[in-house]
Formats: structure tokens, C-alpha cells, sequence
């Protein structure tokens, strides 16, 4: 008989000898970067009814608080590809076109009687809800107010007619309403509280205005976030210049719309190509050719890949926590105010930007999360212990996921307890302590000015 050696089988099923995987082994390898499927996940189109873990918790847990960060719905480009005709969207509302929502014509409606609502400085001039047949440049689309409507509905089901959160005879007191400077926002803002309070009563409407996009309201002065996010930029510019596959792209990309390869990259095409590919509208085209779906591919390809840079390099990190100290203190002090038993601004909702979201998940240290997609929330939750009621806790969760335990500041505590939440003490030290340690610091004011070696 003739002995065949074998190769020693591992654990995990396969021959340490063989060339072929059949599986990855996911915990070395990265997954492979689709640019396609990602995109459409960022497009977030409203389909299918969607899962969230929102409002969960034991039972004899109260829910006191909720804190609300969006970012707002699907819109025009900001940017235009030069010579090229602009993607025809059309920004009118109606309820007969998909995507549509059940409670869009009721939104319409009272979306113009709005004179009642209290509205900081500048937003009282901005437009309740879009309405032109060709989109203006950055504005709100119908998809982006259905996709808002229906973040509106699910957090109704959840927070209003299972928890109670606010009853039928709410204040303006128990709100806290803040928006950017921009119709985006704003509409995005009405769109999710229309669909959300039990009474959408513009009396009790009173809305601030925020006029920075990381709203860092009186603490805006900090050199030291100015700083990294310059060295954040330098090293975007390094990584693309190191790109010769984007650099291939652009170059074929200016041939085609007669321009500099300098002037289309300003132009920040893939701003305007998402909007073609979220509205399933064809690239541009001209006499010397099309922009295609490999172009898109490549370009969005290198975008995710910044992504992961980011994440790895640490400088986006140090100018996040400076960028969102101001927003997550103003968050800890209202929590804190709530679990001291105060009943007021009981919900709060921050209408912000991709800008603004993406730092806070940063510094909060959810590095798995995907970046801020159309119509992304970042929800925080403050309960209370039915058994012990001086005892809060909170839970984080990102677009319906339970990211609680991704955090820095309760990843350990996870290890050793096996209660579903994080003490709010946890996220307080970490607000007020830990962010500046880093930059071995004790203060925001003295992290903002000190520059690490």
C-alpha cells in the first residue's frame, strides 16, 4: 500500500498548501471594494420598508430623551460637470411620481400655511418645500423629501406610539429644533417632523438657525481643528496624485467635455455623476464621446479608498474631535439636564450635512460605519432604570443599527457587563475628559491651541 502524503487540514476547512480560496478569510482579507453596490447604498432610494433596532431596550427600562442628527435628503448637484447639460431632474412634488409616500400631499399642503412657525434670522425667507421644475443647484428633490417622510414615520411608530415619548398635547418646550442655513436642510427637517409629531402644529414650530455646518455655535474659535483638517486635505491631494488610474480617467473625461483635466477635476464630477446615477439618468454625452460607467466606477472606486486612508492616517480623527466637542457637549449638557428630571427639549433634531455627521461618527470612534449616506441619522437615546431610577444609560445607533458598543467609551464596558446599554457617565467623562487626552490636554480651549509634536 502506498502511503499519499496529505497536507495537514486547519481548522477553518482548508489546505494550507492550496493556491484557491474559495471563501475569504475575512479576517485578513478586506473586502473587495464594489464602487456600484456602495453607490447605492448612498443613493439610499426608498423601497423597501426598512429595519431598525431604534427603541429597543428591557422592559422595565423608560425612554426619556431623543437625540436626532440627520443629514439631509437626496439632492441636486452642488457642482456642474462644464459643458455638459445638466441632469434633468425635476424638483415639483408629486404625489403621482415614485418615489411617493402616502402623507405627501398632506405635506404639501400644510407645508403652505406655514406663517405661524417661529423661524430664526434667514430661515424664515427659505422655501418650505421644493418646488421647481428644473432643480436649482443643491436643492432638495422628491425622493429627498420621501426619504425624510419616511425617517419621520418609523421614528413616529417607535418613539411616539409605542413609548410615548411626546402625547398628544405637546409643547413647544419638549422640541429642540436646529437646521443649517440651506432649503435642504430645512425642508428635510419639516419633511421628518411632519410624518413624526402626533399634531404637526406650526405654533409649536420654532426653529433655530445654525449658521455652521459643524454647529459649533459660540465655540467656533479653535486653530489647532483649523490645522488638522489642512493636513487632512494635503493628504487627500497626495493619495489622488498618486492615483494613475483616477489620473487615466480624468484625463479621458476632459477630452470628452473639451476642457482642462484641471478645470473637470474642480468641477468635482462625481458630485454631479451620483445625482445621474441616483436618478437613473444617463452620463452626459457629447460630440467626442460619453461618460460611462467605468469612468463613475473608477472615480467613486478611489473615493471609498480615501475613506479607508482616513480612517487609518488619524488626522481626520484629531480634527473631528475638536470639530464636534462643541455639538457633543451641548448634547451631554441636555442629557444630563433630562436625567436631572428636567422635561423640556425631551426631542431634538439637528438638520445638518454629510459634513457634519461624518466627524461626529470619528470622534465617537464608530469606524465601521459607512459615510453619511442621503438621509443618514445618527440617533442617541437617554433611558432610565425602572429598578434603580437615579441610574441612565444611553444607546447610540446609526441609520437603524445598534452602534452602541462600537464606540471608544463603552467598548470595554461591553466586555464586562452584559447590560444592552452604556451608562450615560460613560459618554459624560468622554465628552468632558477623554476627547482631550489625546491631545494631552484637560480642556477644549487648551486642546484647540496646542499643537502636538
Amino acid at each position: 500500500v502506498h502511503l499519499i502524503p496529505v497536507n495537514p487540514i486547519r481548522e477553518d476547512g482548508l489546505n494550507p498548501k492550496s493556491r484557491k480560496r474559495i471563501m475569504p478569510d475575512l479576517l485578513t482579507e478586506p473586502p473587495a471594494i464594489d464602487p456600484v453596490y456602495e453607490a447605492h447604498i448612498y443613493c439610499n432610494i426608498p423601497t423597501i420598508a426598512e429595519r431598525s433596532m431604534e427603541g429597543h431596550a428591557p422592559h422595565y427600562f423608560k425612554l426619556v430623551s431623543v437625540q436626532v442628527l440627520i443629514r439631509h435628503g437626496d439632492r441636486y448637484p452642488l457642482y456642474a460637470i462644464p459643458k455638459t447639460k445638466r441632469p434633468d431632474i425635476d424638483c415639483m412634488l408629486l404625489p403621482s411620481r415614485k418615489p411617493s409616500h402616502p402623507q405627501l400631499e398632506a405635506f404639501i399642503k400644510h407645508m403652505s400655511k406655514g406663517s405661524a412657525a417661529q423661524m430664526d434670522g434667514s430661515l424664515s425667507s427659505l422655501p418650505r418645500y421644493p418646488s421647481h421644475s428644473l432643480c436649482e443647484m443643491g436643492e432638495l428633490t422628491q425622493t429627498g423629501v420621501v426619504q425624510h417622510l419616511r425617517n419621520g414615520q418609523l421614528l413616529r411608530e417607535i418613539y411616539i406610539n409605542k413609548h410615548k415619548l411626546l402625547l398628544s398635547d405637546w409643547t413647544a418646550k419638549q422640541l429642540y429644533l436646529e437646521t443649517t442655513g440651506k432649503s435642504r436642510t430645512l425642508q428635510s427637517a419639516l419633511a421628518l417632523l411632519y410624518t413624526f409629531l402626533p399634531d404637526f402644529d406650526w405654533k409649536k414650530i420654532n426653529m433655530r438657525h445654525q449658521w455652521s455646518t459643524i454647529f459649533c455655535s459660540g465655540s467656533c474659535d479653535c486653530p489647532m481643528r483649523n490645522h488638522y483638517l489642512e493636513e487632512e486635505q494635503r493628504r487627500q491631494y497626495s493619495l489622488r496624485v498618486k492615483n494613475n488610474d483616477l489620473e487615466k480617467i480624468y484625463v479621458d473625461m476632459a477630452k470628452i467635455v473639451g476642457i482642462p483635466t484641471r478645470q473637470l477635476r474642480a468641477s468635482n464630477p462625481i458630485d454631479s455623476l451620483l445625482c445621474y446615477f441616483c436618478h437613473n439618468v444617463s452620463f452626459p454625452c457629447t460630440k467626442t464621446g460619453c461618460i460611462s460607467m467605468e469612468h463613475f466606477k473608477v472615480i467613486k472606486r478611489h473615493q471609498l479608498e480615501d475613506e479607508r486612508e482616513r480612517q487609518e492616517k488619524k488626522l481626520y480623527f484629531l480634527y473631528a474631535l475638536l470639530a464636534t466637542h462643541p455639538l457633543l457637549n451641548q448634547t451631554v449638557n441636555r442629557l444630563q439636564r433630562i436625567a436631572e428630571g428636567k422635561k423640556e427639549e425631551v426631542f431634538v433634531l439637528y438638520s445638518a450635512h454629510d459634513v457634519t455627521l461624518s466627524p461626529v461618527l470619528s470622534a465617537l470612534g464608530i469606524t465601521e460605519a459607512r459615510f453619511p449616506r442621503f438621509a443618514a441619522r445618527l440617533v442617541f437615546e437617554l433611558w432610565q432604570d425602572g429598578k434603580r431610577p437615579k441610574e441612565h444609560f444611553i444607546r447610540i445607533l446609526y441609520n437603524g443599527a445598534d452602534v452602541t458598543f462600537q464606540t471608544s467609551f463603552c467598548k470595554d464596558y461591553y466586555k464586562r457587563f452584559s447590560k444592552p446599554m452604556c451608562p450615560l457617565e460613560k459618554f459624560v467623562t468622554f465628552v468632558k475628559r477623554d476627547m482631550f487626552l489625546v491631545f494631552n490636554s484637560t480642556s477644549y480651549y487648551d486642546a484647540c491651541r496646542r499643537r502636538l509634536l
